[in-house]
């Protein structure tokens, strides 16, 4: 699994300057419909996430691997914001940065990503940064506590190779998986590409952005 670098020591970032940040918390876990041809449905899997927005944090827009955020007090409950790794209000740390999306299915972060939070940069100060912004990167973020619903396996997060789906390919956790269900061997564009294993080729709706069309499903 992809490990955060180390965290570089960096002066404390102070708020409220006129250029500021605005960070949010995109929401992870996809879901799928029934039937051998599935659809997207947004689904509320174990994540830290959600599609909210939060205050500034005086970065600039640059975020590095092992930079480290948490829920800003300024814009609950679901905002975020930038905090030194040694900070009281650190919840995670970054993993990966990726470049901004407005396709939430572009975004791909790696195994072990807890949550995702997008980057935007806007202009002004109190409520002005409320409403919307530039986006400038996505940060893949890992929690600091041992809670980590974005392990492959663990139920959260993105779907990765090694994590569960039932029948109609909903993720699941695979400690709970049953005969029905299936462990993700691949995650493909076509049928063909998938591993010798698989015994279930889920073939998905398409979706713009998504690098994978085809779950392979084999033996749980």
């Amino acid at each position: 699994m992809t490990q955060p670098g180390s965290t570089p020591n960096r002066p404390r970032r102070g708020a409220g300057c006129l250029q500021s940040l605005l960070v949010l918390a995109v929401i992870l876990g996809l879901g799928y419909g029934a039937s051998k041809i599935f659809g997207d449905e947004s689904s509320q899997s174990k994540r830290s996430s959600s599609s909210s927005e939060s205050a500034s944090d005086g970065k600039g827009g640059s975020w590095e691997i092992g930079d480290c955020g948490g829920p800003d007090p300024e814009n609950k409950p679901d905002g975020y914001r930038a905090f030194d790794c040694d900070e009281q209000g650190a919840t995670f740390k970054a993993l990966k940065i990726e470049d901004a999306s407005f396709l939430p299915n572009a975004i791909q972060c790696p195994a072990g990503t807890d949550l995702i939070i997008q980057v935007s940069r806007v202009f002004g100060s109190g409520d002005d940064k409320k409403g919307g912004g530039i986006p400038t990167n996505t940060v893949c973020g890992r929690n600091l506590t041992g809670d980590h619903p974005g392990d492959a396996g663990a139920g959260g997060g993105q779907l990765v190779e090694g994590d569960c789906v039932s029948a109609t390919a909903k993720e699941i956790a695979c400690a709970s998986a049953g005969a029905a269900d299936f462990k993700v061997l691949g995650l493909v564009k076509e049928k063909t590409e998938c591993p010798a294993a698989t015994t279930e080729p889920m073939q998905l709706m398409m979706a713009m952005g998504r690098p994978y069309d085809v779950i392979c499903g084999g033996k749980a």
